[in-house]
């Protein structure tokens, strides 16, 4: 998807008789049924005339120009993309980051080369325009095959700061940055013809036409390059190796892939089926290395963008672009059985389609989320723990996509994980949570003296000094958790969170509201595995997929005891989730569910403070 299209003299002229940003205009919401914002409106005019200007001065007059290119598998867009041959004749495409900025902080604390500048109405914590280049540049090499094709198609990329001083030492040439800048240039608004030069010396040749027409019809798929980069990184770490009914079951869905990759047509669905802590990810994992290393065709799918980013973060470099949301396997965008295996994690979060707020129009559709996962992969496998539904509008079960399998006429074989590798290894934890809460009546007791170590604490004052003990002896290995049952403020503007979970002189905030890091915490999706996490608390929504050595849980009014029945029950009226409120009918299995994913993150232990004292009895008295 692109938001304008056109050969350099219409893009130029388009600018010249102020029509461009109509065009667009025009064009965006013949896309995503919806009209753009003023800033994005207001981008578009500052900065393109500014390319305009650079295009003009390169002299280039056979090229073509795409604006707000659509990144395969994921919704971000390109500013610029421009394509021709340089002046050796080689196929070449400059992708351009436009930025209005005028004034940038370097953070040498942050990492991963950030910044802080006024964007979007405020001072935010954002990417060095060199590390958001250097990102879309791998998705370009990493997705489009005609980039592993001959004859060679070349890709230069750089952003154009045009309101921005260059200023050498500071700023955004601050020396921490000097390396990412070598490879991915920042252009200033000293440096038009500097840059307009270099485009020149890139696309001189012309024969844009044809150069865009060869990126634009290229297949998309993950590059061998990528998947050699997958396999390496995986295959290595002694974190993912497999035991017991986990090799079984990376066996049974390998069966599976090589039916399927032969002419053989059905489809093969693979669902695994397991608690917490019986490795399913793990699985994944192993299965994404292995089909890289044989050259198949794989995605790693799943909704959480704090656990997609979490592992992310865990296999690290190029790895990360195989991994994407459930949203990107729209029919119109995939054809059918393009991918050889889509591993789906955490598929309990499938939703009924895939039409979130803002896609296009064209590329809507009423076919159900799990029809165009299975539609698009010879082989689909789910991994899902049916009790791990935690919101209205989450309908994933193995029901589901039988039911959806059948559809496809697609074979189907279901894998059922048992062993616990979370909790000590502690099957008869998980079981007693599990009568706990209701899920079952079989009458359970857990033995002080297991392994695993789970304490009740009076206060949730000593409870955190119980998790701040681990954090010391092993930094990032402990957080704390907790039912939504306070508000969730937005941030000071001082660069603070406001304390919202208090309980008498215990007072600390939830993970970071919006998308960026907020002084010394996190974002919220970076919030399980950066270490300032540990001065929040996280919630279900930044928890669940995760693992901690210790985690921590404040079990809120949300989940009272019912005396006259024995039993745990939910009060929807205590909770602060806007989304369970509005299920009233299916609260009670949300929070149970909720809570069993929270009381099952700690590999070693879990701590736990209840803010009503008789549910607490209740638990109590469910031990020996």
């Amino acid at each position: 998807m692109l938001i304008f299209k056109g050969s350099t003299s219409e893009f130029c002229n388009d600018i010249k008789y102020n029509t461009l940003s109509d065009i667009m205009l025009q064009n965006f919401r013949g896309h995503f049924g919806k009209s753009p914002s003023r800033q994005e409106v207001n981008s578009w005019q500052n900065s393109l005339i500014r390319m305009r200007d650079v295009i003009e001065i390169a002299g280039l007059t056979d090229n073509m120009v795409v604006l707000e290119y659509e990144v395969p598998y994921n919704q971000s867009r390109l500013d610029c993309l421009l394509f021709g041959k340089d002046i050796s004749s080689t196929a070449t495409v400059v992708l351009i980051e436009l930025k209005q900025w005028s004034y940038v902080d370097a953070l040498e604390d942050e990492g991963n080369y950030k910044v802080e500048t006024f964007t979007g109405g405020d001072f935010k914590v954002v990417s060095h325009p060199s590390q958001q280049v250097k990102g879309y540049s791998s998705y370009l090499y990493d997705f489009v095959d005609e980039f592993e094709n001959q004859p060679t198609l070349s890709l230069f990329s750089c952003s154009y700061c045009h309101n921005y001083t260059r200023q050498e030492g500071v700023g955004l040439f601050d020396p921490i940055y000097n390396k990412i800048l070598n490879d991915y240039p920042v252009y200033c608004k000293e440096d038009t013809t500097v840059i307009a030069e270099k485009i020149k010396e890139l696309l001189i040749k012309g024969d844009g036409l044809e150069i865009f027409n060869r990126f634009m019809q290229s297949r998309i798929r993950p590059s061998k390059k990528l998947l050699d980069n997958v396999k390496g990184i995986i295959k290595e770490d002694v974190r993912y190796s497999l035991i017991n009914e986990q090799l079984v079951a990376k066996n049974i869905i390998w069966s599976k892939v090589r039916k399927t990759s032969s002419r053989q047509i059905q489809k093969s669905v693979v669902i695994v089926n397991g608690g917490p802590g019986t490795g399913k990810s793990v699985i994944a994992l192993n299965l994404l290395a292995e089909l890289a290393e044989k050259g198949k065709n794989v995605m790693y799918a799943c909704k959480s963008k704090s656990f997609r980013d979490g592992l992310k973060n865990l296999v690290g470099g190029r790895a990360g672009n195989l991994f994407t949301n459930l949203y990107a396997f729209l029919p119109a965008k995939i054809k059918e059985n393009s991918i050889d295996v889509i591993l789906v994690d955490e598929a309990h979060r499938i939703e009924k389609t895939s039409n979130y707020r803002y896609l296009a129009k064209e590329y809507q559709s009423d076919m159900p989320q799990v029809d165009q996962l299975i539609r698009a992969a010879k082989t689909s496998v789910f991994f899902i723990d049916d009790n791990q539904v935690v919101r209205a509008g989450e309908i994933g079960n193995s029901k589901l996509i039988v039911e959806a399998a059948s559809r496809f006429d697609a074979k189907v074989d279901i894998v059922e994980l048992h062993s616990q590798f979370r909790c000590m290894g502690s099957n008869d934890y998980l079981a007693w949570i599990e009568h706990v809460l209701g899920y079952s009546t079989t009458e359970r007791k857990f033995n002080k003296n297991d392994l695993f170590d789970f304490k009740i604490f009076g206060t949730p004052t000593e409870l955190y000094a119980q998790l701040e003990e681990k954090e010391r002896v092993l930094p990032n290995s402990a957080r704390l958790t907790a039912g939504y049952c306070w508000e969730w403020s937005n941030p000071l503007r001082s660069g603070y969170l406001v304390n919202d979970v208090k309980i008498g002189d215990f007072e600390m905030p939830w993970e970071t509201k919006g998308d960026s890091a907020v002084g010394i915490y996190p974002a919220w999706f970076e919030w399980a595995y950066k270490p300032n996490g540990f001065k929040q608390v996280g919630c279900i929504y930044t928890a669940q997929g995760f693992e901690f050595d210790y985690v921590g849980v404040i079990i809120g009014d949300d989940l009272y005891y019912d005396k006259e029945n024995n039993a745990l029950k939910s009060d929807v009226t205590k909770t602060c989730d806007p989304t369970l409120r509005k299920d009233k009918a299916n609260f009670d299995k949300y929070v149970k569910n909720i809570y069993r994913v929270l009381l099952t993150r700690g590999i070693k232990g879990c701590y736990v403070y209840f803010t009503n004292k008789e549910t607490e009895q209740y638990f109590r008295a469910k031990m020996e």
